[in-house]
């Protein structure tokens, strides 16, 4: 089994690179492979593209720190990601957000979308992680604005915000590679008073998930 471990920088998911590294992660024929690939989008799509053409993998495993919009969700608590959308790909038009779909530039269930949503199809994959499975919006910017931010709600009805999570379902959708999606809470959207944040904390979250779930799914396959 071939495991691709990716996240937009590695500070995110150093506690699993060290221990990782620690160990010879080898065991009949399975490997983690580490895909660092920036911030955002385009770095994202660009990288995987890149690199599932050369390699691709039985699983791919996406990991970061997330925002969210509903303070029932405490910074520090990890969720998977069930579907991911385009958050800020449109025109703000007569104080009304329109998206390209709304604009009629794509097709809501063009393939890969469906409603508009990158849906995850593996649920198998959720169960193995027994995290609660939540709807994210991807962004170009970190949304700061209260105005945007309720638009958004109220559009998308979305739990969490990251700014590489939609390229990433797409580019798995498109090249049909399994792969499951895995977010720590590190802060409300909107609120930019970074000692709020418990950005630390996440990380160490996420990181104990990631470690159980990659030596799970490599004994299991």
């Amino acid at each position: 089994m071939n495991i691709a471990l990716i996240a937009a920088t590695s500070k995110e998911i150093q506690p699993t690179l060290t221990y990782l590294s620690e160990r010879i992660y080898l065991r009949r024929h399975q490997k983690v492979e580490t895909i660092i690939t920036g911030v955002g989008q385009m770095n994202t799509t660009y990288c995987l593209t890149k690199q599932f053409a050369k390699d691709k993998p039985t699983l791919a495993i996406q990991a970061g720190i997330a925002g969210t919009l509903h303070p029932i969700y405490a910074p520090g608590m990890v969720v998977s990601v069930k579907e991911d959308m385009l958050g800020d790909l449109g025109v703000m038009e007569n104080n009304e957000w329109k998206d390209i779909f709304d604009l009629g530039l794509a097709e809501e269930n063009g393939s890969p979308f469906f409603q508009k949503k990158l849906i995850n199809p593996h649920r198998d994959l959720f169960q193995k992680l027994q995290l609660e499975s939540v709807r994210s919006i991807t962004v170009n910017q970190v949304s700061t604005n209260p105005e945007a931010i309720c638009k958004m709600k109220e559009k998308y009805m979305p739990v969490i915000e990251s700014m590489e999570g939609a390229a990433f379902h797409y580019v798995c959708l498109m090249e049909k590679i399994p792969f499951i999606q895995i977010r720590a809470i590190s802060n409300m959207i909107g609120e930019r008073d970074k000692s709020c944040w418990k950005i630390k904390e996440a990380i160490t979250a996420l990181n104990n998930e990631l470690i159980k779930y990659i030596n799970q799914v490599t004994d299991i396959y």
